[in-house]
C-alpha cells in the first residue's frame, strides 16, 4: 500500500488515520476541509488539485471527477498498468471517504436549491469506484473500521476478504443515500411519493419464522427491531411480532402499567399507583393466556416484580430498566427475554403484500370528537373506564369488544368477523363479574345486538366511532337499556 486517498465531511479519527498512514510512508492525498485539518494537525499530503493538474472548481463540485483519480481507483493491477503509465495515472490503494449530510440536512428547513448543494457526487462515485476494484483497492467510509484497519496495515496488509467486506459496506450506504435523495425529491409536492425506497439494516437470522418449516430474518437498528436480550434464548419471530404490539399499547399510558400480549393481542393490561399492582391486575385479566406470554412494563422493574415475573412461564419482558438485584432474580428463568424499552418511533408502518406494500402514517395524537348521544351522561367512573377500553380496542385486532373498569380490562373478545362474537368472547373469558363495566367497540355497531350483549353481561356504558347508518336503532336501543353510550368519531380497525 503506497498512497491513500483521503476526502471525509465526518473527521473523526481522521487526524489519527492519516498520522498513522503518514508515518507507514503511505502517500496521502487530499482536499478540501479535509486537507485544511489535516495541513493544521502537520501531516504532510498532496493537493488533489495539484496531482491531477486541474484546479477545483465550481464552488468545489468538481475536484476529483478526474481521470487521474478514478483511473487510480478502477485501474486493474496486473492488466491496465500500461495505459496508467501512459495517462500518468498512479495508482490509489486505499481510499478513505464519507458523504455529505444529507439525510441530516433533509431534516432542516433549508430551501431546495440550499439542500441540493448536500446531495454528494464526487464522494459516491469515488467509493463505488473503489469498490467495484476492491480486489485491489481498500475503501473505508466508516470511522469505527479505522483502528481495525490500522491494525491490518501493521500487520501486512488488507485481505481480499476484508476488502470485499469493506465495499459491501459501500453499495449499502450508496443505495441508502441514493434512497434518501428520491425520497426527498418525490415527496416534495405529496404525502407518499410515487417511489418508494428504504433500507433495512443490522439483518439476524432468526432460528425459523412464524412456524418451523418457515425461514426468517429481522432486520432495524432502533424500535424493537434493534433489541437484542440482556438475557435468554434469541428472540422468535413472534416474539417480535408481540412485543411490537405489547410497547405500542404501552405507550398510551403515563401512569404505571402493565401490558400482556399473546399472539398479538393484549390478555391483560392495568394500571395503578405503582408497578407491582399493575402487572398482577393484568396478568389476573387472564392468567391462562399470560401463561407463556410477552409482558411490557412502563417503570423500572425491581425485586418484587421480578419475583412475580420469576414465578411464572413469560417468554419475553420488556422494561425501561432493571435494578441489579432484580436481574438477578430474573436469572432463575434463564430462558426468559429481557428486553430494554426503546423509545417510540414515528416512522411509516410498512406492510408487505403479495407483489409490494402498503405504507401508513398515522398521526402523532389524534382528536376524538367524543360526544354522548344517549339520554343518560356517563359517570365520572364510567367515562374513565372508557378510556381504559378504547386505549386497549385501538391494539387488538378486529373485531374487538373490550370491557374495562377504571384501571384495567375485564373482558377481551378479539380477532372475530362477527362483532357480536366478539363480544359474547369477552364476557365468557372475564374472570370477575363485569357489573359496572364500560365496553369499547374497535368500529361501529351495525346491529343492537353487540350492545345488548354487553348490557346483559353489566356493562352501563358503552364507546364507539359511530357512522352507521344504524346508529339512530343502536341508540334507541342504549337509552331502553339505561347505557350511557359515546360516540368519538374515529374508527380503530386493526387486521
Amino acid at each position: 500500500m503506497k498512497t491513500a486517498l483521503l476526502s471525509v465531511w465526518d473527521k473523526t479519527g481522521i487526524i489519527e488515520l492519516a498520522r498513522f498512514l503518514s508515518e507507514s510512508d503511505i502517500a496521502i492525498l487530499s482536499s478540501g476541509g479535509t486537507g485544511k485539518a489535516l495541513a493544521e494537525a502537520g501531516i504532510p499530503f498532496t493537493e488533489v488539485s495539484e496531482y491531477t493538474g486541474s484546479p477545483e472548481m465550481m464552488d468545489g463540485r468538481v475536484k476529483t471527477l478526474h481521470p487521474k483519480i478514478h483511473g487510480g481507483l478502477l485501474g486493474r493491477r496486473g492488466k491496465d498498468e500500461q495505459v496508467m503509465a501512459e495517462q500518468g495515472i498512479g495508482p490509489i490503494d486505499l481510499l478513505v471517504v464519507n458523504l455529505y449530510p444529507f439525510e441530516e440536512m433533509a431534516k432542516k428547513d433549508l430551501s431546495l436549491p440550499e439542500l441540493i448543494e448536500f446531495i454528494d457526487i464526487g464522494g459516491p462515485a469515488m467509493i463505488r469506484s473503489a469498490a467495484k476494484n476492491f480486489r485491489d483497492v481498500a475503501v473505508v467510509i466508516d470511522p469505527s473500521d479505522y483502528p481495525a484497519i490500522m491494525e491490518e496495515i501493521k500487520e501486512g496488509g488488507l485481505s481480499e476478504e476484508d476488502r470485499l467486506h469493506l465495499a459491501r459496506k459501500v453499495f449499502a450506504r450508496t443505495a441508502s443515500y441514493d434512497a434518501a435523495i428520491s425520497n426527498y425529491l418525490y415527496n416534495i409536492d405529496r404525502e407518499f411519493p410515487e417511489i418508494y425506497s428504504f433500507q433495512l439494516k443490522n439483518g439476524r437470522e432468526l432460528r425459523y419464522g412464524e412456524n418451523p418449516h418457515q425461514k426468517a430474518a429481522v432486520y432495524g437498528t432502533s424500535g424493537i427491531a434493534g433489541q437484542t436480550p440482556l438475557q435468554g434464548k434469541q428472540m422468535s419471530y413472534n416474539n417480535y411480532l408481540d412485543a411490537d404490539s405489547a410497547t405500542a399499547l404501552l405507550y398510551e399510558f403515563d401512569e404505571p402499567a402493565a401490558v400482556i400480549v399473546k399472539h398479538n393481542n393484549p390478555c391483560g393490561v392495568a394500571t395503578g399507583d405503582a408497578l407491582l399492582p399493575a402487572y398482577l391486575r393484568a396478568r389476573d385479566v387472564d392468567p391462562v393466556s399470560a401463561y407463556g406470554s410477552v409482558v411490557a412494563l412502563n417503570r423500572m422493574v425491581e425485586d418484587d416484580v421480578a419475583e412475580e415475573l420469576a414465578s411464572t412461564f413469560v417468554e419475553v419482558v420488556i422494561a425501561p430498566g432493571y435494578t441489579d438485584s432484580a436481574r438477578e432474580i430474573m436469572k432463575r428463568k434463564e430462558n426468559m427475554r429481557v428486553l430494554i424499552l426503546p423509545e417510540k418511533e414515528t416512522a411509516p408502518a410498512v406492510r408487505s403484500i403479495s407483489g409490494g406494500a402498503l405504507i401508513q402514517v398515522s398521526p402523532e395524537s389524534i382528536t376524538d370528537n367524543w360526544h354522548v348521544v344517549s339520554e343518560r351522561e356517563p359517570t365520572a367512573g364510567e367515562f374513565d373506564a372508557m378510556k381504559m377500553a378504547w386505549k386497549v380496542c385501538q391494539h387488538t385486532k378486529s373485531n374487538t369488544i373490550i370491557f374495562a373498569n377504571s384501571t384495567a380490562t375485564v373482558g377481551i373478545g378479539a380477532g372475530q368477523m362477527s362483532r357480536v362474537d366478539a363480544a359474547k368472547i369477552a364476557v365468557e373469558k372475564a374472570l370477575s363479574s363485569l357489573e359496572g363495566t364500560s365496553v369499547a367497540s374497535d368500529a361501529f355497531l351495525p346491529f343492537p345486538d353487540a350492545l345488548e350483549e354487553a348490557a346483559k353481561a353489566g356493562a352501563t356504558a358503552l364507546i364507539q366511532p359511530g357512522g352507521s347508518i344504524r346508529d339512530q336503532e343502536v341508540i334507541d336501543a342504549a337509552n331502553r337499556l339505561n347505557i350511557a353510550m359515546v360516540f368519538t368519531g374515529v374508527r380503530h380497525f386493526r387486521h
